[in-house]
């Protein structure tokens, strides 16, 4: 349980004390300082029924001038009980509660793609871009077309694009298509990624007009096994892998999603870095040239874009 009005790093809410009055320099608080901070709890938190509430002054607080508290609450009717980590002024007149976050380690390494196909630059490119992938997404379908393509054009091997499978339950062949391209990714990432182009550009014809979910298995198996021909792959192991269906690799992979807060496809990582949906190209240019400013390097000329140009005509 915690308070509703969290902030990124703190917030500091006044419990309404006067200066000067009830100074709290020891262990314990005075009776007046604990009736405005649990009053303060009280219309910020939502406790279970008739819960009890003590505080504790634990130590100096990571604020100047601050120390910590323990607000311990308990609930006999409802049988729960914890504690919420504050900090207190020390002269009573403050609350604040601090969330710290360890950003020591490599951003890159937050999003796991060891083993997956990948495109652009090799495994030490300064930028990892690791995308999780709906191939019956649409929105999906343009950023792969517009936004990839780009970006490898651009920053050539100082990028490195990685996709994750994230088949979403409301689209009925998505888990099929992610199963028969991670199939392929086992035999050739060339075979993987000519699977994923051609399924993302041709997604809205896979199953008719009437769309049979039966038909459109069979045609995206049928891609596999031609991609699969392209590349000399060994069609027998291709062939077991495809009629097995083993979904064990996408469901890891929807649940490494989950950890991540990914909720919607398309949702990309630049760098550890997190962005939802088809944005625009110029928008992921300036995430991938911070990224790049951030290793030290210093990012390609920018050549106009078409949104740009666009947009500049306007103000004319």
């Amino acid at each position: 349980m915690a308070l509703k009005l969290l902030g990124i790093a703190f917030v500091i809410l006044t419990v309404g004390i006067e200066a000067g009055s009830a100074q709290n320099t020891s262990a314990d608080l005075s009776p007046a300082v604990q009736q405005r901070v649990e009053a303060l709890l009280r219309s910020k938190v939502d406790f279970p029924p008739a819960t009890k509430l003590s505080f504790t002054v634990t130590g100096s607080g990571e604020l100047p001038g601050f120390q910590k508290l323990s607000a311990h609450f308990a609930s006999a009717y409802a049988g729960s009980s914890g504690d919420i980590s504050l900090l207190i002024a020390k002269d009573g007149s403050r609350l604040a509660q601090v969330s710290l976050y360890d950003i020591a380690a490599d951003p890159r390494t937050t999003i796991p793609f060891e083993g997956r196909p990948a495109r652009g630059g090799g495994p030490d490119a300064p930028v990892l871009i690791v995308g999780f992938d709906d191939l019956e997404c649409p929105h999906c379908a343009h950023l792969h077309r517009e936004l990839f393509p780009a970006l490898i054009d651009r920053y050539k091997e100082q990028v490195r694009v990685v996709y994750q499978s994230y088949p979403s339950d409301g689209h009925p062949w998505a888990m099929h298509a992610a199963v028969d391209t991670d199939c392929l990714s086992k035999m050739s990432p060339e075979a993987y990624w000519a699977a994923v182009d051609n399924i993302h550009e041709h997604a809205a014809e896979y199953g008719g007009s009437e769309r049979k979910l039966a038909l459109a298995d069979n045609e995206l198996d049928l891609e596999a096994f031609e991609q699969g021909r392209r590349v000399h792959a060994d069609e027998a192991t291709l062939k077991a892998c495809i009629d097995k269906q083993d979904t064990t690799p996408e469901k890891a992979s929807l649940a490494m999603g989950q950890k991540l807060g990914v909720t919607v496809t398309p949702t990309t990582f630049v760098n550890g870095a997190k962005f939802e949906g088809d944005v625009s190209i110029d928008f992921v240019f300036d995430m991938v040239d911070n990224a790049l400013k951030a290793e030290g390097l210093v990012p390609p000329p920018r050549q106009h874009t078409v949104e740009q140009e666009t947009a500049e005509q306007g103000v004319k």
